[in-house]
């Protein structure tokens, strides 16, 4: 949520016509590239934003991702940056999707069958739900699970990693499913506490 509130205050500077009135007729050029720059989509504005510690803890992150895939020769090897990606523009666990994916498909290898289920690596809606590509998926469902799907509100921004998982799949119906994703987790890395 704090990526979100720093991009929504970025864009909502009005300072290119500001720099216009100051800047001879030879700045245009430079003003339309920062309008551009402005409207772009979030996650490369929060790219731009990131401090160079910031960037490689994301690097390592797309990289324990990845590694993780390629040690299971899982088709899901690959898409490490955008589950870190998705992730961070949600405010959700990095590891929580890819653990989801491995533990509902094994990481993509029993991918949904159903015709109506296209793209499907993570179970969602009993496999009754596709999607028009990987990349649109991992969108959704990290969408929905940060709080921020209006028409999903039994998720919400303030959930944790726990709450998340027994609101996706509830222990009731998958006794100890939310402790066999944490442990999934951690084997991607173990390195950082799970909230």
């Amino acid at each position: 949520m704090k990526n979100k509130k720093i991009i929504q205050f970025l864009q909502s500077f009005v300072a290119i016509p500001l720099f216009a009135t100051t800047l001879p007729f030879a700045g245009v050029t430079a003003i339309q590239s920062q309008a551009v720059a402005i409207s772009q989509e979030p996650t490369q504005i929060t790219s731009s934003l990131l401090t160079p510690e910031e960037a490689k803890i994301r690097a390592e992150h797309i990289k324990d991702v990845n590694d993780f895939f390629e040690s299971r020769n899982a088709p899901l090897a690959g898409y490490g940056e955008k589950f870190v990606d998705e992730a961070a523009k949600n405010d959700i666990d990095w590891r929580l999707l890819p653990a989801i994916a491995t533990r509902e498909s094994n990481a993509g290898k029993d991918a949904c069958k159903s015709s109506k289920a296209p793209n499907n690596n993570f179970g969602w809606f009993s496999c009754k739900r596709g999607f028009s590509s990987v990349d649109e998926s991992i969108e959704y469902i990290s969408k929905t699970l940060g709080g921020n799907n209006e028409k999903a509100p039994h998720y919400t921004d303030d959930m944790n990693t726990t709450q998340i998982l027994k609101r996706y799949n509830p222990d009731s119906i998958v006794p100890g499913y939310s402790k066999q994703v944490i442990r999934i987790m951690k084997v991607i890395n173990s390195d950082e506490d799970i909230i």
